[in-house]
């Protein structure tokens, strides 16, 4: 049986939903972050040496990456499905944003919350309006521009076919999902009308909510 290693409120949640999609029959091994510092527990080690989510083990294979595993589980369960022909302009489309999603779109979208996190860290309060000029200046001179340019662009790219690879739904729209979640939670993405529409699609489908249902909350940190 396919296994989820499975995090609160982490980039899990998608290898959920696309184990929905695919009809794939799997188990779920549940972990909570620490309240205080946000970090998966150390029992995570123990199935994958990093200690992050998410991680699946089916038969004698342990998969990590969100991307590494969403491409496995379509080439081996999927039949053709929400993969783009080989070859054809789709897939090379779909192939970047499978690593768009965590090359490009995530790395500002974690500055936004570490900078924000340490404006409001506690700290001795001679330290405070050094702490928090640091962040804010970090925050509004580069990390606030990059997330307008990103999601500005991703917002042009969905006017396009209303999906990332093409008219069909794929995969690679389960790997952006998540980073427009957390863009929409913390960055202001929602500003962008073809930005909402894409959640609006993708929290229609039931795969999804069944994901959901399964998977509890799955509201991105903020």
């Amino acid at each position: 049986m396919l296994t989820v290693h499975h995090l609160n409120q982490s980039r899990s949640q998608r290898i959920l939903w696309m184990l929905e999609e695919l009809g794939v029959d799997y188990d779920i091994v549940r972990y909570q972050r620490n309240p205080k510092t946000l970090l998966a527990p150390p029992e995570l080690r123990a199935i994958h040496p990093l200690g992050k989510a998410p991680v699946v083990t089916d038969g004698p294979h342990t998969l990590a990456e969100s991307g590494a595993i969403l491409e496995y589980l379509v080439e081996r369960y999927g039949e053709g499905r929400f993969v783009p022909p080989q070859g054809s302009p789709e897939h090379l489309r779909y192939r970047y944003w499978m690593h768009y999603a965590e090359g490009s779109a995530m790395p500002p979208l974690l500055l936004k919350l570490i900078t924000g996190r340490i404006a409001s860290a506690p700290v001795p309060f001679f330290m405070k309006p050094i702490t928090c000029k640091i962040a804010n200046s970090l925050q509004t001179g580069f990390v606030d521009p990059q997330l307008a340019l990103h999601f500005g662009y991703i917002a042009e790219e969905l006017k396009h076919s209303g999906w990332f690879a093409g008219n069909e739904f794929t995969a690679a729209d389960v790997q952006m999902s998540y980073p427009i979640e957390s863009g929409v939670a913390r960055a202001g993405a929602g500003a962008h009308p073809s930005i909402r529409a894409f959640l609006e699609r993708i929290q229609a489908r039931p795969a999804y909510q069944r994901a959901v249902a399964r998977g509890g909350d799955s509201t991105p940190l903020s």
